[in-house]
């Protein structure tokens, strides 16, 4: 099976990579924008399978299709989802939710193996998806608003150094070193805030690049972050994320 991967987060790419790998299939390559994908679709034979995000680094990724006819069944990977879903079941042989479950991969490679014959007879109608998809352009988040006593108070992206949780709870930390409590899990934060901007770099930790201060090798191949001024607890980053972690901030 012959497997493309278009995917403007290239940490995301390479865990799709990865466990793409782990069910027998190894991608023909990773391409990470609607440009160096309609150049290498020109130059090179269509794939079986792609596995496509809708909001690449330049533009929605049906743009690829306004400039090459596409020959290849589709699973979307998405942030996307409630009404959305719908168009892409019909779309298309299948879609995955971010972030990604082995199980589910499977149960969809699965799926276009048994159906790849009509998956690739299929007519797709991009048009339609494209308008549907237009309006929900990713919003990261530019501000939380938290509740202290009696009042609301906003915090604006910029100042916060790191997202952490404890006991059960997540919390944000500022760069003037207040912490407070918010309803959102880490997980939760995984679809909210600007991937160039945030990493997270262990179960417990998200970080701001722009509030790292010191990098420092640790044991077992891991690396300790140092912030500004949140103190806390020491930041890990976790052995599976320091490849990741190092193209994040290179």
């Amino acid at each position: 099976m012959k497997v493309v991967i278009i995917e403007d987060e290239k940490p995301a790419a390479r865990r799709l990579s990865r466990m793409l790998n782990e069910i027998g299939i190894e991608p023909i390559t990773m391409l990470h924008s609607v440009e160096e994908a309609v150049n290498w679709f020109y130059s090179n034979e269509h794939p079986d399978l792609l596995f496509l995000d809708i909001q690449l680094s330049d533009g929605l990724s049906f743009e690829i299709f306004e400039e090459v006819e596409i020959r290849s069944a589709i699973i979307f990977t998405t942030a996307y989802d409630e009404y959305a879903l719908k168009a892409f079941k019909l779309n298309s042989v299948d879609y995955l939710l971010k972030p990604i479950d082995s199980d589910e991969l499977k149960n969809a490679v699965n799926k276009f193996r048994n159906l790849h014959t009509i998956a690739n007879n299929k007519s797709f109608n991009f048009e339609e998806l494209k308008d549907l998809i237009s309006p929900l352009k990713t919003n990261y988040k530019k501000r939380f608003t938290v509740k202290i006593g009696q009042h609301l108070k906003m915090i604006f992206i910029e100042s916060i150094e790191c997202f952490y949780s404890e006991n059960k709870a997540t919390h944000i930390h500022t760069i003037d070193g207040r912490s407070y409590l918010i309803d959102d899990t880490l997980e939760q934060l995984e679809m909210k805030l600007q991937p160039e901007t945030f990493f997270r770099v262990s179960r417990k930790h998200f970080v701001n690049i722009n509030a790292v201060k010191d990098i420092i090798s640790y044991s077992n191949s891991r690396l300790k972050i140092i912030l500004q001024s949140y103190n806390e607890s020491e930041i890990i980053v976790s052995r599976e994320r320091v490849k990741d972690f190092k193209n994040w901030i290179d």
